[in-house]
């Protein structure tokens, strides 16, 4: 089964950077550990160890593309035009696109271009499901493969189909169910069990994902657990 491709942006601004006669475009295509707007239902959160295995294997074949889009390629990594680090605030791009583009390095410095964006492809097991302290729904990306970086002049985000039927896997559901919740932006009734009555019964925390393996073997190594 092909994993689904999804992207995300971030408000924070791109910029273009001087370096000799050389002008390259940067920023963070993603933000950590910060709740995105409401996808549809739910919000999302990019957590630290999101990019950890796209890093480790050295960041293989990510591109840099203009709006995402084939025809506006600006860098690649595997052409050594395209720089990608992890910080303590996020996944951060640097790219030095070819001269053909310098109207895009136009666009960005003058302020047109102010966004920036990344697609990627969620692994096996690579994010949950909760609910936040509001007891909205939230999904936390906890190892993804990156795709692409973008600056982009119109963000959005995309269809998330992907997210549904993760979503749908998750509480063992039918993701035309998940769907019309979602529509109707009652999502959280997935998070939320009742009594006989009907009535919400306040739900125990549940710990998924990296945290309850971290959980688990904190209790294996304490002889009082």
């Amino acid at each position: 089964m092909t994993i689904e491709l999804e992207r995300r942006f971030t408000a924070v601004p791109v910029e273009v950077r001087a370096d000799g006669e050389r002008r390259r475009i940067g920023g963070y295509a993603a933000i950590f550990n910060r709740y995105s707007q409401n996808l549809g239902g739910f919000v999302e959160v990019v957590e630290r160890s999101a990019f950890n295995k796209s890093r480790g294997d050295g960041w293989p074949d990510v591109i840099a593309r203009y709006n995402h889009d084939d025809n506006m390629l600006l860098g690649s990594t595997g052409g050594g035009t395209l720089h990608l680090s992890v910080d303590d605030t996020g996944l951060t791009y640097d790219v030095d696109p070819p001269s053909s583009r310098a109207d895009i390095v136009e666009l960005v410095a003058r302020g047109d271009v102010r966004k920036s964006s990344f697609a990627f492809r969620v692994m096996p097991e690579g994010d949950e499901w909760g609910v936040n302290d509001q007891g909205f729904p939230t999904r936390r990306l906890h190892s993804v493969q990156l795709i692409d970086v973008a600056p982009v002049n119109t963000p959005a985000y995309t269809d998330t189909s992907a997210s549904m039927r993760s979503l749908a896997a998750h509480v063992g559901a039918d993701v035309e169910e998940v769907r019309k919740l979602a529509e109707a932006d009652e999502l959280r009734k997935f998070f939320v069990r009742t009594d006989r009555s009907g009535k919400p019964v306040k739900k125990e925390k549940r710990t998924f994902g990296p945290a309850a393996a971290a959980a688990l073997l904190a209790r294996r190594s304490d002889p009082w657990a």
